[in-house]
């Protein structure tokens, strides 16, 4: 709750607690895979799936807990929940693929989130200003493309499952196109000043 009074003008609550269960959880969504197995005629082991079930439900946790902070740019922040995915993700691959993929993927996230940040911290006062920016952001898009095409290749060795690959897709494409937003919007802002 909001609180004003005379010596603090607004008191905001640091954190807000929600007591929101998921829409479906565990059990509802195991007996509508079943239902749909049995409508079709196909096989249905309940132990895979509700391990597979309870696989993604860790993997969105830990995405979950990467919190949003005000302070931070929209792309930083989809660009920390991709970092938390590519690692929880990772984190169970193959040690045959730990050395390759993994340090890599996970080396190419951490570095998207460098340019950015580094990219946040530059003020669009001057011309040189403005092309330190642009080569952070397009350092970072370079990084991103990386990742895509190292998760790409991971898939298809094993390293990493498909619908997994499908997610660091998704936002891969989010994050680049977030990016190529405010390069766009950088570009307005400077010849508006200018």
């Amino acid at each position: 709750m909001l609180q004003v009074n005379r010596t603090n003008n607004l008191k905001i609550p640091k954190e807000i607690n929600l007591d929101l269960d998921s829409v479906n959880n565990t059990e509802d969504v195991l007996a509508i895979k079943k239902e749909f197995a049995i409508a079709n005629n196909n096989k249905f082991n309940e132990d895979i799936v509700k391990k597979i079930i309870l696989e993604e439900e860790k993997e969105q946790k830990i995405i979950n807990k990467i919190p949003q902070n005000s302070n931070d740019l929209i792309v930083i922040t989809i660009v920390k929940k991709l970092c938390a995915y590519v690692i929880a993700v990772t984190e169970n691959s193959p040690k045959r693929f730990r050395g390759v993929f993994v340090n890599r993927m996970q080396n190419y996230c951490l570095d998207t989130l460098e340019c950015l940040l580094n990219a946040n911290f530059i003020r669009l006062d001057s011309n040189s200003n403005k092309v330190k920016r642009e080569d952070f952001q397009k350092e970072a898009i370079v990084k991103l493309k990386l990742l895509g095409y190292v998760a790409m290749i991971a898939e298809s060795s094993g390293c990493i499952l498909k619908k997994q690959y499908k997610q660091i897709s998704i936002q891969l494409a989010e994050a680049i196109s977030l990016i190529t937003s405010w390069k766009k919007s950088d570009d307005k802002r400077f010849n508006k000043n200018n």
